[in-house]
């Protein structure tokens, strides 16, 4: 099932151990070499004065309306105790915000939320505002990921924009194929353990 990244934040972290809420989502971590959320920065008054405050999507037990379960609070870490996590971090990258345009060069508006899968959540789909004038006509585009082709610190590059359609969300298997800057290794992360999801599909 996919689900607007916008909305995993705020939602709250269950711990089993605690038997209730520890802190809520303030941040997703995207990796931009892999277009995967990898991490989660959280908040809350039992961690205010602790600099344990990043959640590892394979600490994740489960992922539900409820929110996302982990077993203990211990489950949190410190910003430089996960190396791959702490590399991400010093890139400062966001999606949201990004300009989006095609290879001939076209503009087509920036990045204002993205759809993942929230087995995985692994970045599917990119929502994009329009510009001004293209706007009046159609609001926004919805890019599968597998329009992109390139992605930089400013922009994201896809193909032709009569190549870019509206469609349905639905899960879809990604073979990393656009150029990335920030590309070092092969390394990736294993899926998390989410189970017993209880979101609605988007449509």
């Amino acid at each position: 099932m996919l689900v607007y990244a916008s909305k995993l934040i705020g939602a709250p972290v269950l711990s089993v151990q605690a038997g209730g809420r520890i802190a809520v989502i303030s941040e997703a971590i995207v990796d931009p070499d892999t277009l995967k959320i990898i991490a989660f920065k959280v908040a809350g008054p039992l961690i205010a004065k602790s600099s344990a405050n990043i959640l590892d999507v394979k600490s994740i037990r489960e992922y539900s309306n409820y929110g996302f379960v982990i077993d203990d609070i211990e489950e949190l870490a410190e910003r430089d105790d996960i190396v791959k996590i702490s590399k991400v971090l010093d890139l400062n990258f966001s999606l949201i915000g990004l300009k989006v345009e095609t290879k001939k060069h076209s503009k087509l508006g920036k990045v204002e939320d993205y759809t993942v899968t929230s087995e995985d959540f692994i970045v599917q789909q990119l929502v994009v505002k329009r510009r001004i004038i293209k706007s009046l006509l159609d609001p926004e585009l919805i890019i599968s990921r597998k329009e992109i082709v390139e992605i930089t610190d400013y922009k994201v590059i896809v193909k032709d924009e009569e190549k870019v359609i509206k469609q349905k969300a639905e899960k879809e298997e990604f073979i990393p194929n656009f150029v990335n800057p920030f590309r070092k290794s092969e390394q990736d992360f294993a899926p998390a353990d989410t189970k017993n999801l209880a979101d609605k599909d988007i449509e």
